[in-house]
């Protein structure tokens, strides 16, 4: 018999609608299911981590998950939580995206694990021969306009106005339900909370054109405990390709999570039991100082993302960071040499400037403007509070080529906390 997979949810905080009879259902037999996936960008981020993990709940319970990548879907944009229309995407550009977030998903899901083994569905493949006079007489004929206009995505764009190509969006993804019912036996549909009104529309179409069996799961809206979104940063986006957010700022947002977060965040984007996550809880409370919670929430997650090679490296540039020593930041990449100081002032000078020695005064007033004047560097220096990689340096010290980190960084440091980056090329 398969896990209860309502039950696993319901514990983990992960169900925040549910259509009646759905826990029987699954329980009843082993059961298909999909989420959809937006297509929009050539990376998912940590919002999707949600869906993602639901859908390895489903799986682990003895389910077969399919994951729709919204090929069609793609080009006409979902109106849910949106405050105006997006921008349309041409088909190659699609396609380029739906192969990376496949890779994606393979991390997580198993695609080869026989009867219940993940699938991967694009719902271009069977709305690309569908016309638009078929469309309108096979499915939007049996959802009325009133049933449409009640949905929260359209009530909440009445104001600012909507196209019609949005409107007709829960249409669509209405009839991806349909199809995944009717050819893949797909009795239930994953989502976020704002997809609940996309889904039921589904539902429907499937009561009106089939009486098939079908029901609905949805997730609360992740936010964290200060009330602002989750999934954000600064910089934006943090995504799961490791080109556009790296490693170790991945592990970074992760071990920065709030105490409050973490003993919700650790239930929800981890498979760790209900017992080890009571024991880390417990554990953490003793002694928030060692971050136990957050230490094990973002070493699980960054294994799980971008392996055990890169949270070693993720750990070890975290620890450069505050090593009294240069050895760890030596032996960082220039990529994560650059992470772990992001939003350091920095200045360039050539490598001519280094033929004869640069000097630290100069290096750290005229020619960077990292102090505001020759006297303070005199000033600093005779404090013994200027560094160069680390190390304490008199006014007579002279920077080379030797100094050089990775052939073109050097630290400077004034006290314990100001640093500054000078960067030769």
């Amino acid at each position: 018999m398969p896990k209860n997979f309502i039950e696993e949810l319901q514990w983990r905080g992960m169900i925040h609608d549910m259509m009646p009879g759905t826990e029987e259902a699954l329980n009843k037999q082993v059961s298909s299911g999909y989420i959809g996936f937006d297509p929009t960008a050539d990376s998912l981020h940590v919002g999707s981590l949600v869906q993602i993990m639901i859908l390895v709940h489903f799986q682990r319970a003895g389910h077969k998950p399919y994951a729709l990548v919204g090929g069609a879907t793609g080009m006409v944009g979902d109106p849910s939580g949106k405050s105006q229309e997006r921008n349309l995407l041409d088909g190659e550009t699609l396609d380029h995206n739906v192969v990376c977030v496949k890779k994606q998903l393979e991390r997580f899901l198993d695609f080869n694990d026989g009867e219940n083994g993940a699938e991967m569905v694009n719902n271009y493949d069977w709305f690309k021969g569908m016309s638009f006079l078929e469309f309108i007489r096979d499915v939007g004929k049996h959802i009325s306009i009133n049933y449409m206009m009640s949905k929260d995505s359209v009530k909440s764009r009445l104001e600012t106005g909507m196209s019609f190509t949005e409107f007709s969006y829960q249409l669509v993804q209405g009839y991806d339900y349909y199809h995944l019912n009717k050819h893949k036996n797909c009795i239930i549909q994953l989502g976020g909370s704002d997809q609940w009104g996309n889904i039921v529309t589904g539902t429907e179409l499937i009561r009106r054109k089939g009486g098939g069996e079908a029901y609905a799961v949805t997730t609360p809206l992740i936010k964290k405990s200060d009330g602002t979104k989750f999934g954000k940063t600064e910089s934006g986006n943090v995504w799961l390709d490791a080109n556009q957010t790296s490693a170790y700022k991945f592990y970074q947002f992760w071990i920065n999570t709030s105490d409050d977060d973490a003993e919700k965040y650790i239930k929800i984007f981890t498979l760790k039991s209900r017992e080890e996550i009571e024991r880390l809880i417990d554990e953490h409370r003793e002694s928030t100082y060692k971050r136990i919670l957050q230490k094990a929430l973002a070493e699980d997650i960054t294994i799980r993302v971008h392996g055990e090679d890169a949270l070693a490296r993720a750990i070890e540039a975290s620890a450069a960071l505050f090593s009294k020593t240069i050895d760890g930041i030596k032996n960082l990449s220039s990529e994560d040499f650059l992470d772990v100081f992001e939003g350091v002032q920095q200045a360039t000078v050539t490598k001519s400037d280094l033929s004869d020695g640069l000097g630290i005064i100069d290096a750290l007033s005229s020619k960077t403007g990292f102090l505001s004047s020759n006297g303070e560097a005199r000033r600093e220096l005779k404090a013994n509070a200027i560094s160069v990689n680390k190390a304490k340096v008199k006014d007579d010290f002279l920077i080379t080529e030797t100094d050089l980190m990775n052939g073109k960084y050097v630290l400077l440091g004034k006290g314990k906390k100001t640093n500054f980056i000078l960067i030769v090329e």
